[in-house]
C-alpha cells in the first residue's frame, strides 16, 4: 500500500500516453465483451429451442415441396408422438405494402400448443376453435394497429382463394405471444382447415409439420421413425428438432469460437505492440527517475514490479471500462440475437486476461528499469 502514490505518480507522469494506452485498451475490452456477449447469446438461444418439438418437412426444404395431409395420421400413430399439427405459411399485406404481415394456418384441436412456441390463454385457443374465420394475433401487432376481439382483418395475399381473389378476411378472437422471438412479430395464426378448403390450389397438402414428442431425449429416435417410414416414397421427409435447427443455424455461420478467438486476438496482438512500444519510450524517458528510487535503496525486484503494477492498474481500469461499454450496445445487438448479456465469468476472464496483457506489454520495460545501471544512467544526463 505505501507504493500506491509512487505507482499512481508513474502513471501520470504522462497524462496523454496514459490516456491514450487507456482507450486502445478500452476499445479492444469493449469488442471482447460484444463478442462474448453475442456468444452467449447465440448459446442461449441453442439452449433455449426445445429439443421435443420436432419439424417434418419435404426432404428438398422446408418450402421444396407440400406433403399430403395424409401423412399426418401416420406420424400421430408412431410411438413416441404426443400430437402432429399441420403448419401452412404464406403471407399478407393490411393496408400498404410496407405493413407486410406473416399469416401461420394451423389446426386449433385439443393438444395443437404442444407443439408450438406460442402462449395463448385457454378462451382464445378455444375461440380459435370455434371460429373458422378466426385469428389469433400476437399482441405486438395488436398494439401496432390497434385491433382488439371483434375486429375483422382484411389482408391481400400471395394465396389465391377459390373465387380467384388473393384477399382474405379473418375476425379476430384473441391474443398471443411466442417463446421464440426468431418468429417475428408480425404474425396472426387462423385455421388451416378453413384455409385449405378455400385455397384454388395444393388443397390437401401442408408445408410442413409439427410434432411433439413425450420425452425430448427420444426426440432422435422419433426423427429418424417418422423419416424411415417415408423413406423411397414420393413423399421423402426430413426431420428435426428445433434446437437442431438451431444447432445448425449457427454452425452454418462457422466456428464461432474459432472466429472469437481469431479477432479478439488479433485487436490484442496490435495492442500490445503499440502499448509495448509506449511503455518503453516511457521507461527511456524515466530513467534519471528510476536511478534515484535504486540510489535510495530500491531493489530491483521492487522497481520491476511498480511498472509491472502501473500497467497492470491501466490496463485493469480499461478492461472494466471496455466491458462496461460493451453492456451499453447489448439492447441494441438483442434486437438480432435474444439472450446477449454478460456472464460474470466473462468478466472475471477479461479481468484476468487485463492483467495478463499488461504483463506482457510491461514485461520488456519493466526488464530494462530493473537491469538499469545507477551510474550509467546518472552519467548519461
Amino acid at each position: 500500500m505505501r507504493f500506491l502514490p509512487l505507482i499512481w505518480s508513474g502513471i501520470w507522469r504522462k497524462p496523454g500516453r496514459t490516456v491514450l494506452i487507456f482507450l486502445q485498451a478500452t476499445v479492444a475490452f469493449a469488442l471482447f465483451g460484444v463478442l462474448q456477449g453475442l456468444k452467449a447469446g447465440v448459446d442461449n438461444a441453442v439452449e433455449e429451442a426445445r429439443a421435443d418439438l420436432l419439424l417434418v418437412h419435404g426432404r428438398a426444404g422446408l418450402f421444396s415441396f407440400p406433403l399430403p395431409l395424409g401423412l399426418l395420421t401416420r406420424i400421430q400413430a408412431l410411438p413416441g408422438v404426443k400430437f402432429a399439427d399441420p403448419v401452412e405459411l404464406f403471407g399478407g399485406i393490411y393496408q400498404n405494402p410496407s405493413q407486410k404481415i406473416g399469416i401461420v394456418a394451423v389446426r386449433p384441436d385439443p393438444g395443437w400448443l404442444s407443439t408450438f412456441t406460442f402462449q395463448v390463454a385457454p378462451q382464445y385457443a378455444e375461440a380459435l376453435r370455434q371460429t373458422r374465420t378466426g385469428t389469433l394475433v400476437r399482441v405486438h401487432l395488436a398494439k401496432k394497429y390497434g385491433w382488439k376481439i371483434g375486429d375483422r382483418i382484411p389482408l391481400q395475399t400471395n394465396l389465391a382463394q377459390k373465387n380467384g381473389s388473393t384477399n382474405w378476411t379473418f375476425d379476430v378472437v384473441g391474443t398471443y405471444t411466442d417463446s421464440d422471438v426468431g418468429g417475428g412479430n408480425d404474425t396472426i395464426l387462423v385455421n388451416y382447415d378453413y384455409v385449405d378448403e378455400a385455397r384454388a390450389t395444393d388443397a390437401g397438402t401442408v408445408q410442413h409439420i409439427n410434432v411433439s414428442v413425450t420425452d425430448p431425449k427420444i426426440a432422435d429416435t422419433v426423427a429418424d421413425a417418422i423419416d424411415r417410414q417415408f423413406a423411397n416414397s414420393p413423399n421423402e421427409t426430413e426431420t428435426s428438432s428445433l434446437r437442431d435447427l438451431a444447432q445448425q443455424q449457427v454452425q452454418s455461420i462457422g466456428d464461432l469460437n474459432f472466429l472469437i478467438r481469431a479477432i479478439v486476438g488479433t485487436v490484442f496482438v496490435a495492442l500490445l505492440f503499440a502499448t509495448t512500444t509506449m511503455l518503453m519510450q516511457s521507461t527511456r524517458e524515466r530513467t534519471p527517475e528510476l536511478a534515484i528510487l535504486k540510489t535510495l535503496g530500491f531493489s530491483d525486484s521492487t522497481v520491476f514490479v511498480l511498472i509491472l503494477a502501473e500497467a497492470i492498474f491501466i490496463f485493469c481500469a480499461a478492461a472494466l471500462g471496455g466491458l462496461a461499454l460493451a453492456t451499453l450496445v447489448f439492447p441494441f445487438a438483442a434486437r438480432f440475437v435474444h439472450g446477449v448479456s454478460l456472464p460474470g465469468v466473462t468478466v472475471a476472464i477479461g479481468l484476468a486476461f487485463a492483467a495478463l496483457a499488461a504483463c506482457a506489454s510491461a514485461a520488456l520495460p519493466a526488464l530494462h528499469a530493473a537491469r538499469l545501471r545507477i551510474a550509467t544512467a546518472l552519467a548519461a544526463q
